[in-house]
């Protein structure tokens, strides 16, 4: 959950999302290399005075400030692509959910359990108890068990949407006429929260999504109960 002032990432609640934390690191500690050795050359060439002014024939300098770029390049690029993979790895799913996004709300439908699709709308602002979060609540939570691979299945039906949890590290465009998939697997218990990231209308900031993830024995209860429902 996200908090005021907050600099960072939120806290990793799947393994993808604690790779794309040390990816972060990672890119960021050779952003910040690169800046200070930048910002030394600048600082130097305002300070000294130069003594040679005949560049034109530098090719060792000009080796270096080719090939330096390509190496730092490459060790960026290639835990990208590790992550990058990894994300796109779909195989053997525990649990298969679809979920569509409307003007503005989401459903969802189990394809492993019969009759088990609803639709989850925001909380009214009005309607909240205390402890709450404001345009965050829905009145349906969207259930997972614990330590599960689950499979999500996004389209639309009107215009595009795009379901998104950042706890999970997961964003998946929803195209009306397309079926994206993603994968993720929760690892500890929790209330995990998303919102709609793509422009979708005038109620666009209405449609959070709220992901709740249980151990398997009170998710096969929940999912017995809203069945009977």
């Amino acid at each position: 959950m996200a908090h005021p002032l907050q600099l960072g990432f939120q806290d990793a609640a799947s393994p993808i999302m604690e790779e794309l934390l040390h990816f972060h690191d990672h890119a960021l500690m050779a952003v910040f290399l690169i800046s200070a050795l930048v910002l030394y050359i600048i600082s130097t060439l305002m300070t000294t005075k130069l003594s040679n002014t005949n560049t034109i024939d530098a090719q060792e300098i000009e080796m270096v400030w080719t090939i330096m770029p390509a190496v730092i390049l490459i060790v960026i690029a290639l835990p990208s692509l590790r992550i990058l993979y990894l994300m796109d790895e779909i195989s053997n799913p525990d649990i298969t959910i679809k979920t569509i996004g409307h003007q503005w709300y989401w459903s969802y439908e189990y394809s492993d359990f019969t009759d088990l699709n609803f639709d989850s709308y925001m909380i009214p602002t009005k309607d909240l108890t205390p402890g709450q979060f404001r345009l965050l609540e829905v009145d349906n939570r969207m259930v997972t068990p614990i330590g599960m691979a689950t499979r999500i299945l996004v389209t639309a039906e009107d215009v595009l949407h795009s379901w998104a949890v950042p706890t999970l590290g997961v964003k998946t465009d929803a195209i009306p006429g397309r079926l994206n998939q993603a994968s993720f697997l929760i690892s500890r218990p929790g209330v995990y929260y998303g919102q709609c990231s793509e422009i979708c209308g005038a109620n666009h900031s209405f449609m959070p999504i709220v992901i709740e993830s249980l151990p398997m024995k009170e998710f096969l209860n929940w999912s017995s109960t809203s069945t009977d429902s």
